[in-house]
Parts: structure tokens; sequence; C-alpha cells
């Protein structure tokens, strides 16, 4: 199943993403920053202002530059080896009356003031994708005025073919826009897509394409996103081009300590919930699941199983074993409509439930319409060690960042003569085995279910670049909902992609070719390295009573 999400355009315009400001700018009220605990989705969410506060959490330094700059990831250069490493979680009280416009220049001053964070701006080349001017005159419609809201509402084509997109975008600038097709079409444009085209003003553009992964499925029913840019008579090409960018000149790894009264300034937000929500099982035949989010904040699914509603509230595989679960979770099919509160909606176009708080509210309402109880035990499971065989790997260069881009394999000249679903890449620098063994669980969900533990002996840090099939074969389904970018095309269905570093860079060590390998065979041909199964003692979700059928409405 594939959610229907609003996009946002973000904290707003370009010219703010540079201006220093004169005077000291706003400040919160009162902040609270730690590290952020482990997870199997870090990627960054939220930066919405929602209920008098703001708040990010799992942001890397470089998160949190390019949403208090409103900068591209790829636009944040220099800075420290542990930019893109250690992550945090930021909860701000905010002023009344704060616009989405003012947040990012009051985190510009917390970061300045907890992390000491310096910055300037340059100007240096970057590679991206250029949106230009075609053939002929664009088939663009000027938005009418007082249109409303700027923003691209991504979803599956009714009755097309299983790959189609289709995306309506209302009142966008082509800046916007540009901005828009990075995120929605990121199994192609595995770079930042500047705008060149010289368009003023704000436009409705309607546009339809495959996504990467079902192209060579689709044949002659396909088009790439390439293609269908230019029936909008724009063009796209890879080019390196000079961009703005905001240069870190120095920042504390360690923030400055919370004020001693934080708990009483902050004190915890009233538990994610459902305002009202409708639950009842599906008639009879109903089944697969479909549905999604809906602007507003209002969930609407149909036909979805028991357990699909279980894997999403704790994060799970739909293929986990469950000890404690009955049979009917897997064969009782539920609709499920529900409204959040008020205060979990954001104005606008926003995001109206971050995946966080989603997966919260539905823990609380199956608990109260099945009466779900759970507990976490340690219990063996088959969980995977990192060692080393002949090793082919290249030593760092201690100044460069930690960190692996992820994404599909950068797009060739002809997308559609590909053979096979694009692989799935992810080009590690300065990373020793450690934290390697550590993003193996991200990189590749679909494989590695538990935490790495290495065992490689191999000291120091490193430069690699694996390639593989992101679906492993006989795999019976993906994660439901994930924490992505909530884009309408992630790459043909591989692992989850990072939302606050979309581009691949050129991969630091040359990968052997490859048409299909499993994240196994890659590590062991690319890398010189073993993954081995072992039992190990890990924290299982057990359930220890469920209803099969929910109370009343």
């Amino acid at each position: 199943m594939r959610p229907v999400v609003c996009l946002t355009l973000g904290a707003a315009a370009a010219t703010m993403a540079f201006a220093q400001p004169a005077q000291k700018p706003p400040a919160f009220d009162a902040a609270e920053i730690h590290a952020s605990p482990h997870s199997s989705q870090p990627f960054m969410s939220g930066g919405i202002l929602r209920g008098g506060r703001y708040v990010l959490r799992k942001a890397t330094m470089v998160d949190l530059i390019r949403t208090a700059y409103a900068v591209e990831a790829d636009n944040v250069v220099g800075g420290p080896a542990w930019l893109e490493s250690n992550r945090f979680d930021i909860t701000a009280k905010i002023p009344p009356d704060t616009s989405p416009e003012t947040a990012p220049l009051m985190l510009q001053r917390l970061l300045a003031e907890r992390f000491k964070l310096a910055v300037h701006n340059d100007t240096k080349p970057v590679d991206a994708f250029v949106l230009s001017m075609g053939k002929g005159k664009p088939k663009l419609k000027e938005a009418a005025e007082g249109a409303g809201a700027p923003g691209c509402t991504p979803q599956m084509m009714g009755g097309g073919t299983p790959g189609s997109i289709r995306v309506s975008c209302h009142n966008v600038t082509m800046a916007a826009f540009a901005l828009q097709l990075h995120q929605m079409a990121g199994g192609y444009l595995t770079m930042p897509v500047v705008d060149k085209t010289g368009l003023q003003g704000s436009w409705d553009v309607e546009i339809a394409w495959t996504a990467r992964g079902a192209l060579q499925m689709d044949g002659s029913d396909g088009i790439s996103i390439f293609d269908a840019v230019e029936k909008l008579g724009l063009h796209l090409e890879a080019q390196k081009v000079s961009e703005p960018v905001i240069v870190v000149d120095s920042v504390d790894r360690k923030p400055t300590d919370n004020p001693a009264n934080i708990a009483q300034a902050l004190p915890p937000a009233p538990p994610a919930e459902f305002e009202v929500a409708d639950i009842k099982p599906s008639a009879p035949g109903t089944s697969g699941g479909r549905g999604g989010f809906q602007p507003g904040g209002r969930i609407d699914l149909h036909g979805v199983p028991l357990r699909m509603l279980i894997t999403l509230a704790w994060d799970l595989l739909p293929f986990d074993d469950i000890p404690g679960a009955p049979k009917f979770i897997d064969t009782a099919n539920f609709d499920l409509v529900a409204k959040a509160s008020t205060t979990m909606q954001s104005p606008g176009n926003g995001p109206p439930i971050e995946i966080d708080d989603l997966r919260m509210m539905l823990r609380k309402l199956l608990a109260d319409r099945f009466k779900l109880t759970t507990h976490y035990e340690d219990r063996p499971v088959n969980a995977y060690t990192l060692v080393a065989a002949k090793p082919k790997l290249k030593k760092a260069d201690p100044s460069n960042r930690t960190r692996c881009k992820t994404g599909p394999t950068p797009v060739g000249k002809d997308p559609a003569a590909e053979q096979g679903p694009p692989l799935f890449q992810a080009a590690c620098q300065n990373m020793t085995m450690a934290q390697f063994a550590e993003q193996l669980q991200n990189i590749a969900p679909l494989y590695i279910r538990y935490p790495v533990q290495d065992s490689t002996g191999l000291e120091g840090a490193w430069d690699f670049t694996i390639n593989f099939t992101p679906v492993p074969k006989n795999f019976g389904g993906g994660r439901f909902g994930g924490g992505g970018r909530g884009v309408a095309e992630g790459g043909g269905g591989g692992p989850r992609p990072d939302p606050s570093s979309s581009s691949t860079q050129a991969a630091p060590m040359a990968a052997e070719p490859t048409s299909a390998l499993t994240l196994f065979d890659a590590v062991s041909r690319q890398l010189g390295l073993k993954l081995e199964m072992q039992k190990r003692n890990m924290p299982v979700l057990v359930i220890d009573h469920i209803e099969e059928k929910p109370t009343d409405n």
C-alpha cells in the first residue's frame, strides 16, 4: 500500500535561505536538546509548528543547518567529520503567533547559541540536474490569483500500470517545482534539481511518469521522468553548476546544557491520539489494503489486516514473527477512518501527522478498541555478524565526513535500456566497521531485521561502495508505511531513502558492475567481508492479549 501524502514547500523562500539578519534573530521561548536514541529509521522528522511547539527528531547537524537556512543537504559544505553521523532531538516552545517563516530563524539562533555554530555564505560548483526551457512553448498553466497554499500531491494513477505516478502541483514557482521533482522522483534524480527556466510567477503543473524500477517492465507504455518533463516543454539534464552554499566554519559536537528549569518550561506534550476514529470489519471479499493519509489529519484505510495495523504501530516487517499473536490477525480485515486532534495538525498543506506520532496513536487505538496488551522480552533470533574474509577496502581520508550516501544507482543516459530494476547503492566514506555494521540495518532493511554486530577486527576508517538488489528474492512484501521522505517514488521499492541526503555522489571506490546481487553477495564480492547468521538474544514484541473484534464505535 502506498499512502498519498501532501508535500510541503518547506520553510520558504530562497531569499531567506542566505539572508544574514542585521539584528539578532528571534528566539524560542525555551528549548531542550539531547542526543537521539537508537532508531531503525534514522531519518529526520518534524520541523513543523504544532501545538505551540517546534520539534525536530533524529536530526544530524547537516539536517539542522539545511532546515535553518532552507538549503539542500548537498549545499552544506565544510565542517568536522561527524556532521552527518551524530543525531539530535530538539523540542522548542514557540512564542504565540510564530509563523512557519520565523521558526527557521529561531533555529539559526539556537544553533549559534547552543552549538556555537558559525557559518558563512559562498558559491561552489555542485553536481545537479538543471531544469531549463525545452523546445517550443512550455505546456504550463499560470496559477489563478488567490489560488491557495502552494503544494504538490503525488498519487498512484487509477487504472494505470503498477509503476505509474501522477503528480498535481498547484500555485508553485519553478524553483519550488524543481525541489519537488527531486523529492518525488528520487529513483531518477539522485542529485538536486536546480531551476534555470527563467519562468517567473506561480504555475499549476500536471506531470505523470513511470517509477524507474518499473520502467523496463512497462515497455512502450513506460515514460521516464526526463521524457515526462520534455512533454511539459521543459528539459532536465545533469550538469555542474555554481550554487550558493553554506560553509560550516566551526561547530561544537556537544550542545551546551539544557536550562535547569526546562522540565517546567517544556512539560511533556499530551499523549498523541486520534480525536475520532471509526473502525469496523471490512465487507466480505475486501482485502489487500488501500487508502492512506489525507490532508487535514485524516486517515482512510480499507481492507487492512489487523497484522498490518500492528506492524505499522510497532515498526515491524509484515512477515515478522510476533509471539503470542493469534491466527486471526492475518485473516481479520478492517476499515479505519480516523481524524487527528487539532493539536496534532499543522497549518496549511503541511503533513498532518508525523510517522512517530502516528505509531503512538495507532498503539493507543489498538489498546482501546481491541484490548491489545504487549510487552518486550529478550528472545533468541537470527541476527547477523560482520566478519572479515579478504577485505577490499580503501583507507579513508580523515578530513572527510563520516557518512553513507544511499539511493538508487545513478541513472544512465537511457534508463529504459537498463537490464532489470536499478540496483541500490551505498557509497560510504570515513566509516569504521562498527559504524558500517550499525548502518546495515538502515541500508538494507529488507535483508537485515536486527542490528549487526561487528567482528571484523578491522581498525580505523574506510571508504567503500556496494551495489545490490534492494529487494531479496521471493520477498513477500515491503514495510507498510515507513518513515522515509513520503514521496511518490523512492527508487523502485527498495530500502528507505534518506530524506536528509537524497543525492548520490560519485562512489569513493569503484564497485564491480553487476546486474542482480543480493546484499550478502555484494558484501562478499565487493568488500571482501561476510555476513554470518548467528543466534542472539534481542528484544522482541510479544502479544499478551488481543480481541478479534473491536469495541463499538
